[in-house]
């Protein structure tokens, strides 16, 4: 049973992780110098606050999705909208940083957040710990929305 939810775990780390590892290759590789350009908000963080963040928030979504899997009335078709909600995350980073396309990016922001609150409330009565550590998540997806909307209309 233990060697089972270490290699789920480990197999959710590699999932999750894959769309940080892309979308920080992306962002690193063909954000600038077009990202230095924008007129940003003044609530915008500073660049290093971004990598920290995101780290903290891919290893509760890890933890929340394993924890989901490991319930005893737990269903595929969540974890089936995880997976989809994993590649939605990534072309977010592709769209915005790869492309440049602000608004194209916003859309892809809002499909996310859709998402993430559909696993919200797919979460809540199977597993209470999955379903919390996705409100932070979903807060600062819903921040980096806000960000967005001002870029569109800044720039």
């Amino acid at each position: 049973m233990l060697k089972n939810k270490i290699l789920s775990f480990i197999l959710f780390f590699i999932i999750t992780f894959s769309a940080s590892f892309i979308g920080g290759a992306v962002s690193i590789n063909l954000k600038e110098p077009w990202y230095s350009t924008l007129i940003k908000s003044s609530l915008n963080p500073p660049d290093w606050v971004f990598a920290p963040v995101w780290t903290i928030l891919y290893l509760m979504m890890t933890i929340a999705v394993w924890n989901f899997w490991h319930s005893k009335n737990r269903d595929m078709n969540t974890v089936y909208i995880y997976f989809i909600h994993i590649i939605i995350n990534t072309t977010w980073s592709i769209v915005f940083f790869a492309l440049h396309k602000i608004f194209l990016a916003m859309l892809v922001l809002i499909i996310l957040i859709i998402f993430i609150f559909l696993l919200i409330i797919r979460f809540k009565p199977v597993n209470k710990l999955s379903f919390y550590l996705m409100i932070p998540y979903l807060l600062w997806c819903s921040y980096a929305l806000f960000l967005n909307i001002n870029l569109v209309i800044l720039n």
